[in-house]
């Protein structure tokens, strides 16, 4: 019996008209709250227990369920999610990666995201990124630049190839003793040089998680310091999945029945074999589409990004191929 679960994967949710950073690419609180009043219309929200449950055969699913997923631990998560999806009675489930809350680290991923918000010229930081890799393209063995750019420069579903570029270089195209100072160098000089304190206002606190958790939230893992895990050598997979599990014990998350949340999507089968040691429950990927639980390996369900979810209750569902597949599915 087909069991489909629409997956709705959440970064950035803000108010963002006027706000410093009012370019970030992030849903807006107002759209959010329209998805919700479209999600409970149209679907069944569940609890990530009734998830895990159903993928060892021991429930299943109702018609049109839906799963609400929270990525990267944001402090906007608990002072703008929650609140709503408390008052609906509704489950969210949050995955904090460990080192931004534990150390106060801004994650390489959201300073290249702020720095693009900054206001700073995308021309311009192209320019900044070809001549750090002209100063250092000999002792890195590094490809000429235009190499680089048609590489990394390819169509995106919301960036124009400069922006594509950029992030891609910075996140992984470049060696990484070359790309993480030039990353922290950008940060520095377009957003602060404070990056403890940017991190206290953009992460969510252990107190918060707990209090999440407290709530009835569910939080999971995104490792410890929000690497492509699929990039690392095994011995560095354990190392970075035991250390997120150990941050998730200290705020006293099972780590028995727990669920894995792929920073970038990226896993192997190294990773995979790894978290079925682990016993982990549930992995959640960035491959877009509709979950089906009765057929989807566990630890490999995709996911839909907050983009691809209507933000209105008058939005017409013959325009959402996934909404008519999950009703066939529950027919």
């Amino acid at each position: 019996m087909t069991q489909s679960l629409m997956i709705v994967m959440y970064h950035y949710v803000r108010p963002l008209k006027g706000t410093h950073y009012s370019n970030l690419k992030a849903l807006e609180l107002e759209y959010f709250r329209g998805q919700l009043d479209f999600i409970q219309r149209h679907c069944q929200v569940v609890r990530m227990e009734e998830v895990i449950a159903a993928a060892r055969g021991q429930g299943s699913l109702p018609p049109r369920a839906a799963l609400l997923t929270f990525d990267d631990g944001y402090r906007e998560h608990h002072e703008h999610v929650f609140p709503l999806l408390a008052e609906r009675g509704l489950q969210g489930s949050f995955f904090p990666p460990a080192c931004a809350v534990r150390e106060g680290r801004v994650l390489g991923v959201n300073k290249i995201h702020f720095t693009l918000a900054s206001g700073a010229n995308p021309s311009g930081l192209v320019s900044e990124i070809f001549t750090a890799m002209d100063e250092n393209r000999r002792e890195y063995d590094l490809k000429d630049n235009a190499d680089y750019f048609a590489t990394y420069s390819t169509e995106s579903r919301y960036d124009d190839p400069e922006v594509a570029f950029i992030k891609r270089i910075l996140q992984k195209g470049l060696p990484e003793p070359l790309r993480a100072p030039l990353i922290d160098r950008l940060f520095r000089r377009f957003v602060t040089e404070d990056e403890k304190a940017f991190a206290a206002e953009l992460y969510m606190s252990t107190d918060q998680l707990r209090e999440l958790q407290g709530a009835g939230m569910f939080i999971g893992s995104h490792g410890d310091q929000h690497l492509w895990l699929n990039t690392l050598s095994p011995d560095d997979q354990r190392k970075e999945i035991d250390d997120s599990l150990d941050f998730l014990a200290e705020l006293g998350v099972s780590t028995r029945d727990w669920v894995m949340c792929y920073p970038y999507g990226g896993y192997n089968d190294s990773l995979l074999t790894l978290l079925r040691e682990r016993q982990c429950a549930l992995g959640l990927t960035v491959d877009m589409g509709v979950a089906d639980i009765s057929r989807n390996d566990p630890l490999l369900l995709p996911r839909l990004d907050t983009n691809d979810v209507p933000h209105s209750l008058e939005a017409t569902l013959q325009n959402y191929g996934w909404m008519q597949e999950i009703s066939a599915n529950n027919a």
